[in-house]
């Protein structure tokens, strides 16, 4: 599929992009140079300097790292507190079902960015409370996903000769059921990583997620606010950055659904 092509591209190349950035980016983002400040694209500096005269491509490369990072981190602790909850939801029913399906109720009431920014708020700013605010609206999404998944899955006949051999629920939650929700699992993680990047970048932009001196893409939208008239491609380079990134994420997630759908 072309679009889902292309959506691999665009995540291949940001992630390149953030790995190469830990052993080598053009300049070093922390070093300032005033008098080279606000330089135009250039031969040595492709995407021009910003307000403190650092390189805006090593700025891009090094804020790469720092949001996919985060973005990473936290819909893997979603994924990794949330699956094993909409598990034993449907594996056991009943109370524990209706506990685990109301509290996710509880946390969707509320918008997502607007939930990690109250949470960012309380913990105080910094990246790993950015990972613990963006994670607490993953959960009830992958708990939602992997119980509906699991319920289909508890009337199959490989289930119900794995309870007649005596094996137990939880035991075929995981050595049965869950080999099986794999596919939706991935799926829904694409799409969870383009949201939490947005919510990171929101975090940044407003103060509460990565602090200076690391880079990010959220914080150089946010510094680059009041030189909007001055040097607009400052906020137009790392919005384009997040809005690539987001649209591959995007398209990757769509194009595997659609072919998780024809097999099916």
């Amino acid at each position: 599929m072309p679009a889902m092509l292309g959506g691999g591209v665009l995540v291949a190349l940001a992630a390149f992009g953030a790995l190469l950035s830990l052993v080598w980016t053009p300049y070093d983002i922390s070093a300032v140079d005033i008098g080279a400040r606000l330089l135009p694209l250039s031969a040595a500096h492709p995407l021009g300097t910003d307000q403190l005269g650092r390189d805006m491509l090593s700025m891009v490369m090094a804020g790469a790292r720092v949001s996919l990072a985060v973005s990473l981190l936290a819909v893997a602790a979603g994924m990794l507190v949330g699956v094993p909850i909409g598990l034993a939801a449907a594996a056991f029913g009943g109370w524990r079902d209706e506990v685990a399906m109301r509290g996710a109720d509880v946390l969707f009431a509320f918008p997502s960015l607007l939930l990690a920014i109250l949470l960012a708020a309380i913990l105080g700013p910094g990246a790993s409370n950015a990972v613990l605010a963006i994670a607490l609206f993953n959960i009830p999404v992958f708990a939602r996903v992997a119980r509906g998944a699991a319920l289909g899955l508890w009337q199959r006949d490989f289930v119900a000769a794995a309870r007649l051999a005596g094996r137990g629920r939880a035991a075929i939650s995981i050595g049965h059921i869950l080999p099986n929700i794999f596919a939706a699992i991935g799926v829904q993680a694409t799409i969870q990583f383009s949201l939490a990047l947005i919510a990171e970048a929101g975090l940044s932009y407003v103060g509460l997620g990565v602090q200076p001196p690391a880079a990010s893409w959220g914080r150089m939208l946010g510094d680059a606010q009041t030189l909007i008239g001055v040097a607009p491609r400052l906020a137009v380079i790392p919005g384009l950055a997040i809005l690539l990134v987001v649209l591959g994420f995007t398209l990757l997630g769509d194009g595997l659904r659609d072919r998780l759908d024809m097999r099916g």
